[in-house]
């Protein structure tokens, strides 16, 4: 089967003219490293297999699907460039260290597997056929972020076959002599009004028109100057005769998404022109609740991994992720933990069209050291500097169960790194909340307390282990809930990581869930009820169940590999349904 990801790369903020480059492109290992030296940048030779990007290698959908390790690759592609406009060249990922060349001209450097990146490439193409050559450098450093791919030979433990190189879309946009770089809009609910900011990538244009819509209405148009590339606004909502400010407002139960078209002038003439969208919702800490536009949120996560069969971290195409955002909400979750791997874009815009939450996770390092400090700041930054655009999005994670800060629990310089991830996200995003370490050895620099506990089977003993307020002192799986000189400061607490149910029969080899595993349906309905149950006895203000679908060894899904269901969804919905605080 050939999977093809011909579809607008990004739908959060759309221009009118591109070229996707997508699809078969030349594809060459470079064991020995030498490809430099052989010139292959300069696009005249030609390489050696083919790849079908935005796949890696390593998978099926690739048309390769090698698992070996072959840490630099190389992909050429040849394509024609509209002329007289200006060329912007984006990727929306590539894994790890990534150097682009334009008819043999270097055009960027990145490093970094998850964020996206561009370039202005228009000095560098020629009339007629150009060339775009790439090469990736993928190692198996652990003080680079990695998430979930495994640096050692085979896949262990819960970390599994890598995507080396280009693992999510490429291609060009087209503009006049100006373009937006980089944007921002932020809800102010209180304050009735959108808060903007636009980074344009010359300092050009001399002013933007900005036009808001409701349900095909525009409400509101707005003309901002332009003094350099940077320049920040806001935007008055009010009631007009055919919507009250609260009918716009966005909430799980009501999606309701203003359209934004950003029009970038200079002296008159349009240089640039997008769509994107905002929901209008404030997410807050109220009374010790956390709060949708002040109103009561009880979570109900389920942990996503977002791996596939086909291609690993990217999915075949965007349709299956709103599949399985709509599967999540008829299992009756209303959110997903995006666990170590800042998703395919189509992603959260599914999200936050059907009124799905979600948390944003940074994918970790796993060896504390400056160069991972680097990278993580880095990398964090350009994730988040993206994430506060996703209407969807209610909660960060720059860190998980300790991973890449192993002695936090004593170590003064990890704690002072995790307080610094929590302060540079606030002053990045200060919208959202922010669950630093999440599952355990918290700091008090968290808006949420994360607990991760695999180990109760029975209703009972959840309301005896998590009496509320009653947190000090507490080891969830044997690990200190909070680091050394930290306590419990009354954040809201949640269960952001349990169940883990798998069956026996599937538990074979290196195939594994948690505990012991259940022998039929009946009885994982059964424990899964004690679970939930458990659950509702404690203060907890949510719960993140683990997890949504089997990924290679770890088989503990509520889904198979394939993203079909393992068993009835409709009982799933009756029970994690149960209570709703």
């Amino acid at each position: 089967m050939k999977y093809e990801r011909n579809e607008y790369p990004r739908p959060q903020f759309r221009r009118n003219e591109g070229t996707n480059l997508n699809g078969e492109l030349e594809f060459e290992f470079d064991d020995t490293n030498d490809g430099v030296k052989r010139g292959l940048y300069n696009g005249k030779a030609t390489l050696k297999n083919r790849i079908n990007v935005p796949f890696s290698y390593q998978y099926p959908a690739s048309g390769i699907g090698d698992n070996s390790q072959h840490d630099i690759v190389w992909y050429l592609r040849r394509f024609e460039a509209e002329n007289g406009k200006r060329a912007l060249l984006c990727f929306n990922a590539a894994d790890y260290e990534t150097d682009v060349w334009i008819n043999g001209k270097h055009a960027v450097k990145h490093r970094g597997g998850f964020a996206p990146f561009k370039a202005d490439i228009t000095e560098l193409l020629e009339d007629g056929e150009n060339v775009i050559v790439v090469r990736c450098s993928d190692g198996q450093e652990t003080f680079y972020p990695r998430g979930k791919q495994n640096w050692r030979k085979e896949p262990f433990s819960c970390f599994y076959v890598p995507n080396t190189g280009i693992w999510q879309s490429v291609w060009i946009e087209y503009f006049g002599n100006d373009c937006v770089d980089a944007y921002c809009l932020l809800p102010d609910v209180d304050n009735r009004s959108i808060t903007g900011e636009i980074q344009t990538l010359y300092g050009k244009a001399d002013r933007a028109i900005i036009t808001v819509s409701f349900k095909n209405e525009i409400i509101k148009k707005q003309t901002i100057s332009l003094d350099g590339r940077l320049s920040q606004f806001s935007i008055k909502l009010a009631d007009n005769d055919h919507f009250m400010f609260a009918d716009m407002l966005w909430y799980p139960d009501k999606p309701n998404l203003l359209e934004i078209e950003v029009e970038l002038l200079s002296n008159n003439i349009r240089q640039d022109f997008a769509r994107t969208r905002i929901g209008l919702r404030k997410i807050s800490v109220e009374g010790g609740y956390i709060c949708v536009n002040s109103r009561r949120l009880y979570q109900r996560l389920v942990l996503d991994q977002g791996y596939w069969q086909e291609g690993g971290l990217t999915p075949p195409s965007a349709e299956v992720l709103k599949n399985d955002i709509e599967q999540s909400k008829a299992m009756g979750f209303n959110g997903a933990r995006k666990h170590q791997k800042f998703e395919d874009p189509y992603y959260y815009y599914y999200a936050e069209e059907l009124g799905f939450l979600t948390w944003c996770e940074m994918p970790s390092a796993y060896k504390f050291c400056a160069e991972e400090v680097q990278a993580i700041v880095s990398e964090w930054t350009a994730i988040v500097r993206e994430a506060r655009n996703f209407t969807s999005n209610i909660c960060y994670v720059p860190l998980n169960e300790s991973w890449g800060v192993s002695v936090i629990k004593a170590d003064v310089a990890q704690q002072r790194f995790a307080k610094a991830l929590y302060y540079l996200t606030k002053c990045i995003d200060g919208t959202r909340l922010i669950s630093t370490n999440d599952g355990w050895e918290n700091i008090e620099e968290s808006d949420i307390i994360s607990i991760h506990d695999y180990n109760i089977k029975q209703s009972g003993e959840f309301p005896l282990k998590y009496k509320h307020g009653e947190f000090d002192g507490l080891n969830p799986q044997g690990w200190q809930l909070f680091a050394d000189g930290h306590k419990y400061k009354g954040q809201p607490v949640l269960l952001t990581e349990f169940g883990g149910l798998a069956f026996a029969k599937e538990q074979k080899g290196s195939a594994w869930g948690y505990g012991n595993g259940v022998k039929d349906n009946n009885e994982f309905y059964e424990r899964l009820k004690q679970l939930i149950d458990g659950i509702s006895l404690t203060e907890f203000q949510g719960y993140c169940y683990t997890q949504l679908t089997d990924v290679q060894q770890e088989i503990n899904g509520l889904l198979y590999a394939d993203h079909t269901p393992k068993v009835d969804i409709n009982r799933l919905k009756e029970i994690f349904e149960r209570y709703d605080k």
